[in-house]
């Protein structure tokens, strides 16, 4: 049988005795967000797809415990059967599946349900592109990196011999987002002067400036309304996280926003005491601390824009609280990709080597 959407069909096969590590590279190396679990006899067992691997990082599961684990947690329910299509099944029914059920890939079995090929939404819908617009936040001072940025605006430091925010406008681009709003405030010139309207990059850029700082949200206020989902990343922060994927976990949790995080560990340096009145009833020593951090990366609904108010200071932080107030649902989306935020000359000094040593 000759493969009809994809020519690397190994890059999609994982084995239940797998790691989640080895899951996360397949995923990776075919790029389609998906990874199929087969048997010795190539039948396919299940799924896991990125959403499952972000999934279980929350959990808390071990990126070293088995896909059987990940397959018996609550994560990816036991009776999930996956959907598939036979070999022979036409493009224009494939088509209509994946829009029955709002998925993005089917696999293709034979009469034994061996895999012999995965359907591509991609593939199928030549066109296909993510709906996104995105905003980028070029507006801060970026006080801790002086004198580096007295004159110049943090987004516009030089990394690897180009501006910061090139790197994260031309990820945007070539994630199929066209429409770009970056919001200025110090400086706007030497932001504008360098990327124009955009067209030399392959993107429509609109610059909406604060005449006063007006927070990560409030300069939301400033851009025309969008109809689809917003994608909003600080300008000072160096990444490689997938933004569709993101923009998939986003749906599949039907949140009027989005966070990305990190895991941020703290090592406490002394022997920690849990006490009862004047007792110690347990010591620790040197414990780890584990947070999820926020990681300047959102996605946001047009509906939440009902929430900010009017011309004046509001952070990311004071809308994720009141959308929470509201009983809006709110997700969060942990990162598993090469992340820098450029917030000090270390972190400076980090993204150059970064660049030079292409993690960026």
């Amino acid at each position: 049988m000759c493969p009809r959407f994809v020519t690397t069909l190994e890059y999609f096969l994982i084995s239940p005795s797998m790691s989640i590590r080895d899951a996360i590279a397949s995923i990776d190396k075919n790029s389609e967000g998906i990874a199929l679990v087969t048997d010795d006899g190539n039948r396919l067992i299940r799924t896991v797809t990125d959403g499952d691997i972000r999934r279980a990082m929350l959990a808390k599961l071990a990126l070293d415990d088995t896909i059987g684990t990940l397959l018996r947690s609550q994560i990816t329910p036991v009776d999930s059967k996956p959907i598939t299509a036979p070999f022979d099944t036409s493009d224009a029914s494939i088509l209509r599946l994946m829009n029955e059920l709002k998925i993005r890939h089917v696999p293709l079995v034979d009469e034994h349900n061996r895999v012999v090929d995965i359907a591509l939404l991609r593939h199928l819908v030549r066109d296909y592109e993510p709906g996104l617009e995105a905003i980028v936040m070029a507006g801060g001072f970026g006080t801790r990196l002086h004198p580096l940025t007295e004159e110049t605006p943090k987004p516009m430091l030089p990394v690897g011999g180009r501006p910061l925010m090139e790197y994260t406008i031309k990820q945007l681009r070539n994630v199929g987002i066209k429409k770009v709003n970056i919001a200025t405030h110090f400086r706007p010139d030497k932001i504008i002067d360098h990327f124009g309207d955009g067209s030399d990059i392959g993107v429509d850029l609109n610059y909406v400036n604060e005449m006063s700082p007006l927070g990560t949200a409030g300069a939301l206020g400033l851009v025309e309304e969008w109809r689809g989902t917003l994608l909003m990343i600080n300008g000072d922060i160096l990444t490689n996280v997938d933004f569709n994927a993101m923009h998939r976990f986003h749906q599949e949790h039907q949140a009027i926003l989005t966070v990305a995080v990190r895991q941020y560990d703290l090592q406490i340096p002394y022997g920690v005491i849990e006490s009862n009145d004047s007792f110690v009833v347990d010591i620790t020593e040197k414990p780890e601390a584990k947070f999820l951090v926020n990681a300047g990366i959102y996605l946001i609904e047009p509906s939440a824009r009902t929430h900010l108010p009017k011309e004046e200071r509001f952070d990311m932080t004071d809308l994720i609280k009141k959308l929470i107030a509201d009983g809006q649902p709110v997700a969060c989306f942990p990162i598993r990709e090469y992340w820098l935020d450029i917030g000090q000359h270390d972190d400076y000094i980090r993204a150059q080597e970064d660049a030079k040593n292409g993690r960026v």
